[in-house]
């Protein structure tokens, strides 16, 4: 099952019933015919921005948040950037990005509305953007997270 369809099928569940754990959300999953690993869910619940809100007697449920539309333009930046890269490597505390011709200030773009504190500027040209990182430790964690993106 492709990541959409389970995506789809997790905004559904969340609008029908109200979901409190990952677990119960995994199960309805199951029966609906979808086999998937709580890693995937946690995953997927960052992504689509799901929210814990309270429903009452301190019971809270998964809801797609409030700033969706902000989240839902950060998703498209999303894609733009995975599908504008081409090569990510680092030396120190600088990342090189390379990018289809023209893409660079897009997935300059894409970075900086992501906001990481661990970003301390980016600079782009026509295809290679060049990132300040704090350290080296965040310029190779940041590859290694960008690679399994793409």
């Amino acid at each position: 099952m492709m990541k959409n369809d389970r995506q789809n099928m997790i905004l559904e569940i969340i609008s029908q019933e109200n979901i409190e754990t990952q677990e119960q959300l995994l199960s309805r999953l199951q029966a609906r015919g979808i086999s998937s690993t709580q890693a995937t869910i946690s995953r997927d619940i960052k992504q689509m921005h799901l929210v814990k809100e309270p429903v009452g007697q301190g019971v809270y449920k998964y809801a797609v948040s409030g700033n969706r539309t902000k989240l839902n333009f950060a998703e498209k930046l999303r894609t733009i950037f995975r599908e504008s890269i081409t090569s990510i490597d680092y030396a120190q505390n600088i990342v090189v990005i390379k990018t289809m011709p023209g893409l660079a200030s897009a997935a300059c773009a894409a970075l900086d509305n992501m906001e990481f504190n661990f970003l301390v500027g980016s600079l782009a040209g026509d295809d290679t953007a060049f990132l300040v990182m704090r350290d080296t430790d965040s310029a190779a964690e940041f590859c290694e997270e960008i690679k399994e993106m793409l």
